[in-house]
């Protein structure tokens, strides 16, 4: 990037103002988040938090319509928005009200995918870094977690936005969403998850000898860009580490092979889907039928931040709000 185009958050206090009189949607944001106006104090029981200059953070904020809210905005020059749930009464009034009475009622179901926790397969970038040959794993993680959401799910209205800084955020609107309990949102955010342990653990995904449908169809996905992605762009057999990192996950080695004659990620990969048929193909061989795809949906498949999609109350970064650290 050009030094002249660096971004300086010393600009903020100077930028901010002009962003939230001219360019901030307040018109399409107030219609999305008042859902028709039914009931009629919808949008003034909305919970946002303002994250102002010198990080200071201030929760509770409410507005009883989309000019109080635009005003307050234009006054504040927040740094970052966040959007909460709507309580039983209005945020800005809880401190009125009896703390077991004010409760978080409803809220978008909603999805955080970071490039984060990829860390662990992804070779080019490290923390919130990302460039090109990374970002096609928010491809994937949107077209599978989609797919799923419209198919297995029924929901319609879902708006998928970049977090401004390092993934993606999915907010699913339609009125069940809103209404799901928090085991009902936690059940759709496990569904979702396949890749599961920490760094400890060297085999994330462990698939059956039928997989589901779900499975199956993310894996539909993942083939048409694995090649692209994990051979082209990340190289990801390209050395010893790399490849060593999937041949821990084999009962037994190819390091042999791929240290003498196979020497690019093409032919390694090629070589280890020759393998893992070969495996099948012997009788008895029941030990990881699906290895292979095992592999593809650890480098591929998305990873969701469950603990922000199990919560009603769990504030998000709004869409259309600048990101204070990009």
């Amino acid at each position: 990037m050009p030094e002249e185009n660096a971004y300086d958050a010393e600009c903020l206090p100077d930028l901010l103002p002009i962003y939230y009189k001219k360019l901030f949607p307040y018109g399409p944001y107030y219609r999305w988040l008042n859902y028709g106006g039914v009931p009629k104090d919808y949008f003034s029981k909305r919970e946002f938090s303002f994250t102002l200059k010198d990080d200071i953070y201030i929760r509770y904020q409410s507005f009883s319509n989309q000019d109080e809210m635009e005003k307050e905005i234009q006054k504040r020059c927040p740094y970052k928005i966040d959007i909460g749930a709507v309580f039983s009464h209005r945020p800005k009034e809880h401190k009125t009200v009896k703390a077991a009475a004010f409760q978080a009622q409803e809220k978008e179901l909603v999805f955080d995918i970071d490039m984060t926790d990829y860390d662990d397969v992804r070779s080019c970038c490290l923390g919130a870094d990302i460039c090109e040959r990374c970002w096609p794993l928010m491809q994937i993680a949107i077209k599978i977690v989609d797919r799923a959401l419209r198919d297995d799910f029924g929901f319609e209205h879902l708006l998928w936005v970049y977090s401004r800084r390092r993934g993606v955020h999915c907010w699913v609107c339609d009125e069940t969403a809103r209404k799901l309990s928090q085991p009902g949102r936690t059940g759709i955010a496990e569904y979702l998850s396949v890749v599961k342990g920490g760094e400890n653990q060297t085999k994330k995904v462990s698939l059956d000898d039928r997989p589901h449908p779900s499975i199956t169809s993310s894996l539909e996905i993942v083939r048409s860009r694995f090649k692209d992605y994990a051979v082209k762009k990340q190289d990801f057999l390209g050395n010893e580490d790399k490849y060593k990192k999937v041949l821990q996950l084999l009962a037994e080695t190819l390091e042999r092979e791929f240290e003498s004659t196979i020497n690019t990620t093409h032919k390694r990969w090629l070589l280890f889907e020759k393998m893992c048929e070969d495996r099948r193909q012997k009788s008895g061989a029941k030990k990881s039928p699906n290895l292979e795809d095992e592999v593809m949906l650890q480098y591929c498949y998305p990873r969701l931040d469950v603990n922000v999609s199990k919560g009603v109350n769990h504030l998000l970064k709004s869409p259309f709000c600048i990101h204070p650290k990009t």
